[in-house]
């Protein structure tokens, strides 16, 4: 198939989200779907409570009565997933379903992207964007889950802290 996989949204009944789930799983791997269901997923987010016993932490849907699949549309994928049971429908216009954009798809999180750097911790490194461009430092921490890098940079004969983004410092060459 030359059409490549996009995220799909996916109305159910409020708390069906586990169940609908599991049986859009279950239709993949015994109609051997593979190749054009990939991934069906159930945004979650870990939630801290404090209480009077102390701090409760448990994962909560972040979209209740959503479900989110990352397939390539036909009308067989799509009689699939309509008639599971707790399904209402597809998320768009009409009865066309819409996907999700690139930039949906990366704030709800659910594709990660890999980052790859180019230096490490203890590094030599020459920031290239925002107020200290051109400033040389050292790499402190790498922080790829948030995109951040903290360099140690000397200003005006010090040393100090700068927090960046990854793409915002290059390897020094020596």
């Amino acid at each position: 198939m030359a059409e490549a996989a996009k995220w799909y949204v996916v109305h159910t009944y409020s708390g069906y989200e586990n169940t609908v789930k599991a049986t859009i799983e279950k239709t993949i791997e015994t109609r051997h779907l593979q190749d054009l269901i990939h991934v069906v997923s159930i945004p979650m987010e870990t939630v801290t409570e404090i209480t009077d016993n102390g701090p409760k932490t448990y994962d909560r849907k972040v979209f209740p009565g959503y479900v989110l699949i990352k397939m390539i549309m036909s009308d067989e994928t799509w009689y699939i997933i309509k008639n599971v049971r707790g399904v209402t429908g597809f998320v768009g216009s009409g009865t066309k379903p819409t996907p999700l954009t690139e930039e949906e798809v990366l704030q709800l999180g659910v594709e990660k992207h890999e980052t790859v750097v180019a230096y490490s911790e203890g590094d030599s490194v020459r920031v290239n964007d925002g107020p200290l461009t051109s400033f040389i430092g050292v790499v402190d921490t790498i922080d790829i889950e948030k995109n951040k890098v903290r360099v140690i940079v000397s200003m005006f004969g010090r040393e100090t802290p700068v927090e960046l983004e990854l793409d915002q410092v290059e390897l020094v060459n020596q």
